[in-house]
């Protein structure tokens, strides 16, 4: 593991104690420890907590970076802005406060970034992209857009070719540069990739691109698709061979009105298909709904027990509320507004599954599993330092019968438990964490593992197991028979930020990144919203393109 310097060594911060006295399991007061620097020497200033504060933002129309009021007005949590030039704007950045807050408590500290910054000497985020030496995570997740072309003319894409005039569709060659710039981050090379587009399957050597990311170590490849490609079988089965695990499954709705209003036309029993398709390939599905306020965010519930009815191949479920692109009057974002807390609100009213305040967490709270991975193995490895407020999520466990899901934190006593193995992971190295200690660690556990809330068939060493298999991928869902772990729906989602409710700190601990053609690597919201580094890409590599798809 790398050294610190005596100026490097991490601060200690105390976050404070829930007071939701209806918590069924609260999250008490600890202490985080928080690096003061990225690896090159950037300064790391902590997430600003509570409400009011003030934070960096950007101007919807020249994206100037400027300051921020983060506050609370009738529950929800606001943001407003002037621009010297362009004057006031203000929007909604969460439609419940009282989750903001506590998604904050569920905070475990930052990581450092990269070693090895593209940008090694920035000073202005989110100008000076690469990654750049500000950033204080690595890649997560990565994307790497095959291509802009698309089978389908969705009204709510803001990747296509249709609409930009031009075709990007990399080579295997700037595949291969975009590729191995995610494998050489340090001291935590990139791991997981999703191929997205556009439509990813169109670009003519897909196939051989997945082959190609298997063989330079990527072990979980993803395809970011509308699944019209995997309507035949054969294409499915091959994907499957070439190395494909997960489909990230453009999933809207239960119904062809939704269809056709999001996607231009009817489409759910493709969407059936496909999942039956992928069932006989071993693929697993990530229903991936884009959900806009008043067209389909009614059918929430519905996504979901249609996710619980095909668990055995459904692993996922990723909400994502529309973002605006460009310039958007106040009356119409008012109307279609809709956040991460709208999105867990739908879940409890549509379901009944999860309560929004007991139930629900932020991506960034399972770091301290990843620390101790991280002293256990003696190196680094991949920790979602996001933003507590860049995604929220609960984990469903769900009974082989399928007549019961229940939130993990119904039977665990998350926030201990997670407190727990911080502790232990800063007290433990790879020489100390003999065998035994390893099972002394997870008997320890045991205290906050709840079996009179756990569903049917779930013990404490099927929970185990179950842990294990999220995430080695050795083990993952348990196979076809099931009898290693139990199944789970991941139910969770991400609110990519555009100029109206951007926010620097975000920006910084972004862990979903793109890959470009120039060997550089962008934050999602610094590529897709804000300085848009997709536009300049894209148009740097790319050919006229006709709409007959000629060029």
């Amino acid at each position: 593991m790398s050294t610190q310097t005596i100026q490097d060594q991490p601060q200690t911060i105390d976050l404070p104690s829930a007071e939701e006295k209806e918590d069924r399991f609260q999250f008490t007061a600890h202490q985080i420890i928080q690096p003061k620097t990225t690896y090159t020497g950037a300064r790391i200033d902590p997430p600003h907590v509570g409400l009011p504060k003030v934070t960096q933002s950007l101007c919807p129309e020249c994206t100037k970076l400027i300051d921020a009021l983060v506050f609370e007005e009738d529950g929800k949590v606001m943001m407003e802005k002037t621009c010297p030039e362009h004057g006031y704007v203000k929007d909604v950045c969460y439609s419940d406060a009282k989750m903001y807050l506590k998604m904050e408590r569920w905070h475990f500290g930052d990581n450092r970034g990269v070693s090895n910054p593209a940008i090694p000497s920035a000073t202005r985020c989110p100008e000076q992209c690469g990654l750049c030496s500000m950033h204080t995570s690595h890649t997560g997740l990565a994307n790497v857009d095959l291509t802009n072309r698309c089978n389908l003319t969705c009204p709510v894409c803001f990747a296509n070719a249709n609409a930009s005039g031009y075709l990007y569709e990399p080579s295997l060659e700037h595949v291969r540069t975009m590729l191995q710039a995610l494998r050489n981050e340090r001291p935590v090379a990139c791991r997981v990739v999703q191929f997205s587009g556009g439509e990813p399957t169109l670009h003519p050597r897909f196939l051989e691109i997945l082959r190609m990311a298997a063989e330079m170590g990527f072990s979980h490849l993803q395809a970011a698709t509308n699944g019209i490609k995997f309507l035949d079988l054969d294409f499915a089965m091959a994907a499957k061979e070439a190395g494909l695990h997960t489909l990230y499954l453009q999933f809207d709705g239960v119904c062809d009105d939704i269809y056709k209003r999001t996607r231009g036309e009817s489409l759910y029993e493709q969407k059936l298909k496909v999942i039956e398709n992928c069932r006989k390939a071993s693929l697993k599905i990530c229903f991936v709904p884009t959900i806009v306020k008043g067209l389909n965010d009614h059918q929430i519930g519905d996504i979901i027990k249609l996710a619980i009815e095909n668990v055995d191949c459904t692993s996922a479920i990723s909400f994502q509320p529309v973002t605006f692109t460009g310039r958007i009057a106040k009356r119409e974002r008012e109307a279609k507004r809709f956040t991460m807390t709208d999105v867990a609100r739908c879940v409890e009213e549509q379901t009944g599954l999860a309560n929004r305040y007991e139930d629900w967490f932020p991506l960034s709270c399972v770091t301290p599993f990843s620390k101790l991975l991280s002293a256990i193995k003696g190196e680094e490895t991949t920790q979602l330092t996001s933003h507590p407020h860049c995604s929220i999520g609960t984990y469903l466990f769900v009974s082989e019968d399928r007549k019961e899901a229940v939130p993990i934190t119904r039977f665990v006593d998350i926030g201990a438990m997670l407190q727990t193995v911080d502790t232990i992971s800063r007290e433990t190295n790879r020489a100390t964490f003999k065998f035994f200690t390893k099972i002394k660690v997870w008997q320890s556990l045991q205290k906050y593992f709840k079996p009179e809330y756990a569903p049917k068939g779930l013990t404490f060493p099927k929970f185990l197991q179950t842990l294990q298999g999220m995430t080695d991928k050795k083990y993952g869902r348990g196979g076809k028979d099931g009898t290693f772990t139990y199944r789970t729906l991941m139910v969770a989602g991400m609110h990519f930020m555009d100029s109206y409710n951007y926010d620097v700190e975000r920006v910084k601990r972004c862990i979903i990144h793109y890959a470009a053609p120039n060997g550089l690597i962008y934050p999602f919201c610094a590529y897709n919203s804000g300085p848009t580094f997709r536009e300049m890409i894209e148009k740097k590599y790319s050919v006229p393109f006709k709409k007959n798809g000629s060029h």
